[in-house]
């Protein structure tokens, strides 16, 4: 599946990448399309309610009532309409590259299945939510979609009478019906977010509120295009005429023209089968599932950190169940972890300074643990030479920290950079295995697993558990979120920091400085 998936990757990745150059991380769009979505969801409903004030119900006053808000009170009820509409368009916009940039990142398959699968109604919802919209304007436009909808509808067999025969004359329609098209204008938004809420189940710490900067901006950019272009209505609606010419919004309409000109069995197939596919596609084909962490109790006090740092609520704490004088245990929902590894990395047994006994941590993961990482960090170093070598542990999401090994530079594969332990980085430069470590991952504010590069920023800077020791040197230390088109970046943080090594010299502990001053200050005294 990831290979036909790559093209599209790559293509956000520049994106992003491109965003980057205007946006500091945490402000960049592409990063941040789940919280635009519920900041225009809540615009959405703010200017909806306002608008809702003003409209009127019946045939003949709907129009009007949409008239006099856009001329008469333009000021006010018309500039809310505009902001109502490009607040609509704008949650497409960012739920379509949502959906379709968590398929590039292959975020579909294995336990984020449920995710996907909720949005698929998501999506459905607020484009029903969007066509009902068009109704209410009740212009020549909501003539022609109000037709092609009833009629491509009535090839369902869930309607005892016509749908479309409402629309057949000026005397066939009656106000109920817009009393229907307000009350679903207003429910189906509703309904979509208790599914919304549903589709976060499984997602620790969701980001449903932008930054206020990018909300900010976000909100100036849709107040000055509702100033600039502000939403208006076609011609007044008039059943007595076949619509002729209307002016198509291609946005939310560009299916229309084939529901109107193919047959409704076609269509209607076409549609199911599309819906089918696209839900299917977490299973298409069977992914084989890494193995979920493993607790090993008796390595395990129940400090409750793993689950604190899971993104996806894989962990849980319950009472004890060995007879050891811990009040919980962590347990694993093998269904919902994805092998991230943050877990491990978080639990304080996870340390590779255990020589007396095996280094077996209180949870970790069977396919990639904590004694492999330990491992693999002595065969790195093992192989290198020269007087500044270098250590790098590369998130293997990110995909660059293969590019810079070479014979001074040793490069240990993480599957998250929240895998790797604080206790590694002072392992390393202690143990003088290296004279500097480099953590390599994904794009900052852009984890795959969500919170890894947040995790480990956070435990180096000692707020949060596990601390990386303060007596651990940081020039020594280099961070570079350089993300999967980041190889040259990458290749060029590590050059400055091979300078900066060579000049700090080779690494010596407190004892040691301690010993060559007393050395030089009774050399001094002779």
């Amino acid at each position: 599946m990831q290979k036909y998936t790559a093209p599209l990757r790559v293509l956000f990745d520049a994106a992003e990448r491109l965003l980057s150059r205007f946006f500091p991380p945490e402000w960049n769009p592409l990063l941040n399309l789940g919280a635009l979505g519920f900041f225009f969801y809540w615009i959405i409903t703010a200017s909806g309610i306002y608008v809702y004030i003003f409209f009127d119900t019946g045939v003949w006053q709907a129009y009007a009532s949409v008239e006099y808000m856009t001329n008469d009170q333009w000021y006010a009820a018309g500039f809310m309409r505009s902001f109502h509409r490009y607040a609509s368009d704008g949650l497409v916009i960012v739920m379509l590259l949502h959906m379709l940039r968590e398929f590039s990142l292959g975020r579909f398959r294995g336990i984020r299945w449920f995710s996907w699968i909720t949005g698929i109604p998501v999506l459905l919802f607020v484009y029903v939510a969007g066509i009902t919209g068009y109704w209410l304007v009740w212009d020549k436009l909501a003539q022609y979609v109000a037709i092609v909808s009833t009629e491509w509808l009535d090839h369902l067999p869930f309607f005892g009478q016509s749908v479309a025969g409402n629309f057949l004359s000026p005397t066939s329609l009656e106000s109920r019906f817009f009393t229907l098209m307000i009350f679903m204008h207003i429910a189906v938004p509703l309904i979509a977010l208790i599914v919304l809420w549903l589709h976060l189940q499984r997602v620790t710490k969701p980001r449903i509120n932008p930054p206020r900067g990018l909300a900010i901006g976000t909100g100036l950019s849709l107040f000055v295009l509702s100033a600039v272009y502000p939403a208006v209505s076609q011609a007044p609606a008039n059943l007595a005429e076949v619509p002729g010419s209307v002016g198509l919004d291609w946005f939310y309409l560009g299916a229309y023209p084939l529901l109107e000109n193919l047959s409704g069995p076609a269509t209607w197939t076409s549609a199911v089968v599309a819906l089918l596919v696209v839900a299917a596609i977490p299973w298409l084909p069977p992914m084989k599932k890494p193995a979920a962490a493993v607790v090993d109790l008796a390595n395990c006090n129940g400090c409750s950190r793993c689950l604190n740092d899971c993104p996806y609520n894989a962990i849980t704490m319950q009472m004890r169940s060995d007879g050891r004088p811990f009040e919980g245990e962590a347990v694993v929902d093998p269904d919902m972890c994805v092998a991230c590894g943050i877990c491990a990395g978080s639990c304080p047994t996870s340390t590779p300074f255990r020589r007396m006994s095996d280094l077996v941590p209180g949870i970790d993961l069977p396919d990639r643990t904590i004694a492999d990482i330990r491992a693999d960090v002595h065969a790195e170093a093992e192989r290198l030479s020269g007087d500044v070598r270098i250590m790098v542990f590369g998130c293997k999401n990110a995909e660059v920290a293969a590019t810079v090994r070479s014979n001074s530079v040793g490069v240990v594969s993480l599957n998250c950079t929240g895998q790797l332990p604080p206790s590694f980085i002072d392992y390393v430069i202690s143990r003088r295995l290296a004279e500097g470590v480099v953590i390599a991952g994904c794009s900052e504010n852009a984890c795959y697993n969500r919170l890894g590069t947040k995790w480990t920023t956070a435990r180096i800077e000692g707020s949060r558990d596990p601390f990386l020791r303060a007596s651990v040197p940081r020039e020594r230390l280099k961070t570079v979120w350089a993300g999967r088109l980041g190889a040259r970046m990458l290749r060029a943080q590590i050059t400055t920091f091979d300078a900066v090594l060579s000049a700090l010299g080779p690494y010596r502990t407190r004892h040691q400085r301690v010993a060559a001053k007393t050395t030089r200050e009774a050399a001094d005294d002779e």
